[in-house]
């Protein structure tokens, strides 16, 4: 019997007692977690002696526009909205967040404390905390979160930022394998590490790969906890298949390392269950790579005359990429535009730039065979490049340095990320396509999908997020995670989505149109309705999802929950760790702070 009849049967029982006149049972409490203000929230004796333990790492929660509130100073606010472009300041700020908001979803609210935690004692600390005093957790490194589960309000948070370490090492034996195993080339990177650290460390300075994330300002431990892709993945697999080990503490607040063979349960959880729902990972291993020699990149925007012609065009893409691109060397995307607009914007490893132009220039010459259907809006190109210098921002024009004083000279973001910083979400959809679709005899049924559903919105095809075509290693490695097995039968992610500019609480800017706005995230639906016509149960990315979807534990994790949902009792039966759709999340009231079963 569930808590919630429990419940009634009780209330019920209690009325029974009072109606005869006899004393009233009291009925079993809701497990909630305590507010400030509540009888129960703990007082500043209680705060102090957890700073005594954290020292400076303990400070108050201050929303990001706190400098913009009356008397906060107009420097500090000018310099705060100065930044707001740059997502490695975001990052850097305890209250910040990657995203400003979603409609009708969630806004940024600051914590009420934060440990802005520099060790795993730190961490230890600020779980035990919480679990006593029964406190509303919120984990964070980046704050990369679609979600919005890297923050919540009147809650704790441990922040992950300050632990950034990056080790290389040319020999690797996860603990308890030492003579058992040979030992891998890794790299080990603590919780606040991102990913542009790794790829400074692993790929310019030592001459070898690590799968990561595309985003350079993505932390490491979010991204291997959601599965997680990169530009190359469908060379590698998934950036979680790469993980060797890893150091995390549980709600018990016990450090623990797990691999293979050290709670392989809950290493297999972390890999691809699903951010802040384990514990909070501080360390962790990664398998490396040889590095291919060049990689590269191949664009161009080619523009239909008409809706017949646009048919055509899509028609023309999916057979160019069946027959010629759906292999591992091929990464990244095409956009499908209302405007019979496709922009193709796609990366490959392990491709001279020769090899790149004798894969485009036959697709490229039909478009130009028909100058009365399509024009090539923007030149196309290609080209290639020595590997090693594919993360280097000095001097590439493809990227955004991070200019402040401080900041590591490595650090800097591709420019076709820069509409991403700061944007306030009207919608947000993801699915996978099998390559079931690539068949000649499904191509034309694929194509009409894609051409509808871009009657409403852009739907663009991240060909990397969809691991079918990658080599049988990089698949079956990919398999052994908790991701939905539906990622390594596809051979693409669609993702449709779209918003509008920072809208952070407190930011002096337009009033937004919601009506607008709505509007926008309907058309997001009817455009996935479309795809879903030929994928009706397809699964979805959990870091890249609709915060809306009423299935996602089947969309994010299919047949993989129940096992999931035995871990999370095992390590965490009190629910200490809670996301929004996360594994057990279904237990909890929207906000994490009252248990409802």
């Amino acid at each position: 019997m569930h808590r919630r009849d429990v419940l009634k049967h009780a209330g019920a029982m209690s009325a029974l007692l009072l109606v005869n006149g006899l004393p009233a049972m009291a009925a079993t409490p809701v497990f909630r977690r305590v507010r400030p203000g509540d009888p129960g929230w703990p007082d500043a004796r209680k705060w102090g002696r957890l700073k005594d333990a954290v020292g400076d790492a303990l400070i108050e929660g201050r929303a990001l526009f706190a400098p913009c509130a009356p008397g906060g100073g107009d420097v500090a606010c000018s310099d705060l909205e100065a930044s707001l472009g740059n997502p490695f300041f975001l990052g850097d700020q305890p209250s910040g967040t990657q995203v400003s908001g979603w409609l009708d979803a969630w806004l940024p609210a600051s914590s009420a404390y934060v440990i802005h935690a520099r060790s795993a004692a730190d961490v230890v600390a600020g779980v035990n905390f919480a679990r006593e005093h029964r406190l509303r957790l919120v984990v964070k490194g980046t704050g990369h979160s679609y979600q919005g589960t890297s923050n919540a309000a009147d809650s704790l948070l441990i922040w992950t930022r300050a632990m950034n370490r990056v080790t290389v090492h040319d020999r690797f034996t996860p603990k308890g394998l030492e003579g058992k195993i040979a030992p891998y080339p890794a790299v080990t990177a603590e919780a606040g590490a991102m990913w542009i650290d790794l790829y400074h460390a692993v790929t310019i300075e030592a001459g070898r790969y690590v799968q990561g994330g595309g985003c350079t300002d993505v932390g490491v431990a979010g991204l291997i906890q959601s599965g997680g892709f990169g530009s190359f993945s469908k060379g590698f697999g998934t950036a979680a298949s790469s993980l060797l080990e890893a150091e995390i503490v549980t709600a018990d607040g016990v450090v623990r390392t797990i691999n293979a063979v050290s709670q392989p349960d809950l290493f297999w959880a972390i890999k691809g269950g699903g951010g802040g729902s384990w514990g909070v990972v501080t360390k962790l291993t990664l398998r490396t790579h040889d590095l291919p020699r060049h990689f590269g990149s191949a664009w161009g925007v080619i523009k239909a005359h008409s809706d017949e012609a646009f048919r055509r065009l899509i028609e023309r893409f999916v057979d160019h990429y069946a027959e010629t691109l759906f292999n591992p060397h091929w990464g990244e995307q095409v956009s499908i535009y209302p405007d019979n607009r496709l922009d193709i914007s796609m990366v490959c490893q392990g491709l001279t730039e020769a090899d790149i132009e004798r894969t485009w220039a036959p697709f490229f010459a039909g478009i130009e065979a028909f100058p009365s259907d399509f024009t090539i809006a923007d030149e196309r190109g290609v080209r290639a490049v020595d590997a090693r210098r594919w993360w280097v921002v000095e001097g590439n024009p493809s990227m955004t340095p991070d200019r402040r004083p401080d900041a590591p000279s490595w650090h800097g973001w591709w420019n076709g990320d820069q509409d991403q910083v700061g944007a306030f979400l009207h919608g947000f959809e993801s699915l996978w396509l099998p390559a079931s679709l690539l068949q000649p005899a499904r191509r034309p049924q694929l194509a009409d999908a894609l051409f509808r559903a871009s009657r409403f919105k852009r739907v663009q095809l991240h060909f990397n997020k969809g691991i079918a075509g990658a080599p049988a290693e990089a698949v079956k490695a990919s398999l052994d995670t908790a991701t939905n097995r539906a990622v390594c039968q596809a051979f693409a992610l669609a993702i449709i989505a779209d918003g509008e500019g920072p809208a952070y609480p407190g930011m002096k800017r337009s009033p937004m149109d919601l009506d607008a706005a709505r509007t926008d995230a309907r058309r997001i639906d009817q455009a996935n309705a479309e795809l879903r016509r030929v994928v009706p149960d397809g699964g979805s990315y959990v870091s890249e999802s609709n915060y809306f979807n009423r299935r996602w534990r089947e969309a994010f994790w299919g047949e993989h929950y129940p096992r999931l949902a035995a871990v999370k009792e095992k390590y965490d039966p009190e629910g200490l760790f809670f996301v929004h759709h996360g594994v057990g999340s279904e237990a909890w009231s929207a906000d994490g702070f009252t248990r409802l079963d």
